[in-house]
């Protein structure tokens, strides 16, 4: 009996003994199996940038400042439609002056807004006045009348370099006489938009409105 507890009593030492070890083994196998390994870097090989954001990268773009939601073709250029609507500013003066009447800043506005949607588009503002006065005089002043505009433009946010202006004086009167409404309406500036192609072709959104032949059932 002596023996046997002699012998338990060593078999259990040899245990004690033998558990850093097996520790020290589940330990390295730890961290052999948990070892982070870097994910190699990826380097994109063709550049896939869309600069107008219209589906088509810049590298076969042939149009690269298409106008926002505009229906595209397969080489990203918009589509147009012609409108009979055209395009016009005629902004009257009275006599001898440039100072724009505020009756006319809804047409500048909006004339603005066309430019601001079609950015491929410039304008040529074109002054003139009557035959009242030195012809050097209104020369100058049909001028001045043109500026007049270009700033009010430049104000609603068109770039300055899309501005062309002409002053064309007592030339190419718009009514002949030497009454009063003749000179009214010879006193203006007017307005021929540059680069126009029609109107932009918009996709259809959940927004859209359907075309007045379009009927839902």
């Amino acid at each position: 009996m002596h023996t046997r507890v002699i012998k338990m009593k060593l078999n259990y030492l040899l245990f004690l003994l033998s558990l850093p070890v097996w520790s020290a083994n589940i330990a390295d196998q730890s961290e052999d199996e948990y070892d982070y390994i870097a994910s190699p870097a990826v380097t994109q090989a063709f550049d896939l940038a869309d600069s107008d954001h219209d589906g088509v990268i810049n590298a076969r773009d042939l149009c690269p400042k298409t106008p926002k939601n505009a229906t595209i073709d397969n080489d990203g250029c918009e589509t147009y439609h012609r409108n009979k609507t055209q395009r016009q500013l005629r902004i009257l003066f009275e006599n001898d002056s440039s100072n724009i009447n505020s009756i006319f800043q809804a047409q500048i506005k909006q004339m603005a807004n066309f430019l601001a949607d079609y950015p491929e588009t410039s304008i040529e503002l074109r002054g003139y006045a009557s035959s009242s006065g030195e012809t050097q005089y209104n020369q100058e002043l049909s001028k001045q009348r043109a500026d007049s505009v270009k700033a009010r433009l430049i104000e609603e946010g068109v770039s300055a370099d899309r501005i062309r202006i002409v002053g064309f004086g007592e030339s190419n009167p718009e009514a002949v006489g030497q009454d009063q409404i003749s000179d009214a309406k010879n006193r203006r500036v007017s307005a021929t938009v540059v680069g126009y192609k029609g109107d932009v072709e918009k996709k259809w959104t959940i927004f859209s409105t359907l075309p007045p032949n379009r009927h839902t059932y």
